[in-house]
């Protein structure tokens, strides 16, 4: 069996505590993390447009994805110290939903965390990138809360009957 954990700032630490409660200990675990590639196209942009003709060397978005990769790096270690069994750490850049399907192509269950509105019930606590991804995924996933869930009473009431048709 392969697990997929999508390591994403925030939340991944309720998603490894779903792991190590739900997934067998045979289970072969991957901890993703997609480091966006927004930011870097950006500063690449604005250098090269506005700076950096002549100049690559000084080029700002080199400086942000080695953050960036730092970054990862470090969300990679924890996750994976808090898992506290064998598991195979990926990074991905690009567009963070498609990667994170993309990556779950040969994955048995993927767990990930609602990135919306948390403090209410429905479809509001799904950001567009978890959307994305629930509604793609190529196999199983198992969403969790990052928190406790809200109170069922938020839960809006039920429509209205059907009028009767005599």
């Amino acid at each position: 069996m392969k697990v997929i954990i999508w390591v994403a700032e925030g939340s991944w630490p309720a998603c490894v505590a779903a792991a190590r409660t739900w997934v067998p200990a045979a289970a072969d675990v991957l901890l993703l993390h997609v480091t966006s590639d927004e930011a870097t196209a950006v500063a690449h942009g604005a250098f090269t447009g506005l700076l950096g003709r002549g100049h690559p060397e000084r080029d700002p978005g080199i400086q942000v994805e080695h953050l960036a990769a730092a970054s990862a790096q470090q969300l990679l270690q924890a996750a994976a110290d808090r898992l506290g069994r064998p598991c195979t750490r990926v990074e991905r850049t690009g567009r963070v939903e498609r990667e994170a399907v993309a990556a779950a192509e040969d994955a048995d269950l993927l767990i990930l965390a609602r990135d919306g509105d948390r403090s209410r019930l429905g479809p509001k606590s799904l950001g567009p990138a978890c959307r994305f991804v629930v509604d793609h995924a190529p196999c199983p996933v198992l969403l969790i809360w990052p928190e406790p869930a809200p109170d069922l009473a938020d839960m809006p009431p039920p429509p209205p009957p059907p009028p009767h048709h005599r």
